[in-house]
């Protein structure tokens, strides 16, 4: 199954609809699922939560990017926007917060 969605990533949608609103939405969740999918448990939950939501919410990101460059309703499109900045802000949160919590426990393990 991981073989598949690796293809699937590498062509970067090429059996999608090329470069319209459908081919650019089934592209993100293509990534979005094989980002999640390839996230390797590691037993800590908080870590791995952390791991599966930044590739979910990039997925929202590239959604929401679509929707600008496709979308004409203006209340849809705000909306994408505001999906867009508190999905960006939250993932760069979720990647300071794996890289502390990664140096926290790279110091317990020093002798």
């Amino acid at each position: 199954m991981r073989r598949v969605a690796l293809v699937l990533l590498l062509t970067g949608g090429a059996f999608a609809a090329g470069n319209t609103f459908q081919g650019l939405m089934d592209s993100a969740m293509m990534r979005m699922h094989a980002g999640m999918h390839a996230a390797t448990p590691s037993g800590n939950p908080d870590r791995d939560f952390l791991t599966m939501m930044i590739p979910h919410h990039q997925g929202a990101v590239d959604a929401a990017k679509a929707e600008l460059l496709y979308g004409k309703d203006p209340q849809v499109r705000r909306l994408a926007q505001e999906i867009l900045t508190e999905q960006a802000l939250e993932i760069d949160y979720m990647h300071r917060l794996l890289e502390s919590r990664t140096a926290a426990l790279q110091g317990q393990n020093q002798p």
